[in-house]
């Protein structure tokens, strides 16, 4: 495409990028380090994140316990949604006293309780993490299965008699795009929550490093770690979300 034919708000976006990188560079000027750091400290600080082989475990960390916390709530949410749609007796169990339950516990209790029953470490900040995540994957692919058509479970069981089969391939296609929304919440609220598990119980990660800078009134630190954030979650969404997207959920 060429670029002089871009979208007016595609051009409109960019200048704003540019009058708040502006700004943010003349305030930096005026005051110290410790209060508003230039843009371009920030940005080199950001790149040593990526680079550094210091900076680059801590980043990592973050981000593995990220993504296996997003898989393991995906699978406790759908195996609880599962089990509420096979087990009739489980439904008001798991729909109406247990996912409302850990909807509405604060996330911060979850911290909290981590903090005193863990030591810290990776399976505090995951429980930490799971604990939040699981109801929202839980509520997602709840929906999905009631969602289903029954009349093409119906149509499907008319050509095979085979359970797995008609799972397979009737069921878990109608329920991907449900699965994939799951994923998509989950990855955005673990990024949030990340740093607050990491501030009450790691040695670790973005929000241990954050903590460490705060110590020692380093900004720059704590503003390339927020955006490094930024960064991870839109490398995601573009390079895994968004594929799994097309390929699953727009069928």
């Amino acid at each position: 495409m060429n670029p002089l034919r871009r979208p007016a708000a595609l051009w409109f976006a960019d200048a704003l990028v540019i009058l708040a990188i502006a700004a943010w560079s003349y305030g930096a000027s005026q005051l110290p380090d410790f209060v508003l750091p230039g843009p371009l400290a920030v940005g080199s600080r950001l790149l040593a994140l990526f680079t550094d082989g210091e900076f680059l475990f801590h980043t990592l960390a973050s981000t593995i316990r990220v993504l296996g916390s997003v898989l393991l709530a995906l699978v406790i949410g759908g195996g609880l949604a599962l089990l509420a749609r096979g087990l009739p007796l489980l439904t008001a169990l798991i729909n109406g006293v247990l996912q409302p339950f850990l909807s509405a516990f604060p996330s911060i209790g979850w911290a909290i309780l981590a903090a005193i029953w863990f030591s810290p470490g990776h399976f505090s900040i995951v429980f930490v993490q799971v604990a939040i995540l699981a109801p929202f994957c839980l509520i997602n692919i709840s929906e999905g299965l009631r969602q289903i058509d029954r009349e093409l479970l119906e149509m499907a069981t008319s050509f095979t008699r085979q359970r797995g089969r008609i799972v397979f391939r009737v069921g878990l296609p109608l329920l991907l795009p449900y699965v994939i929304g799951s994923l998509r919440i989950a990855y955005g609220v673990a990024w949030k929550i990340a740093l607050v598990s990491e501030l009450l119980g790691s040695t670790s990660g973005l929000g241990f490093l954050m903590l460490r800078a705060q110590g020692s009134a380093d900004l720059t630190t704590v503003l390339a770690a927020c955006l490094a954030i930024v960064a991870l979650f839109f490398a995601g969404e573009r390079l895994i979300l968004d594929p799994l997207a097309r390929r699953y959920a727009t069928r």
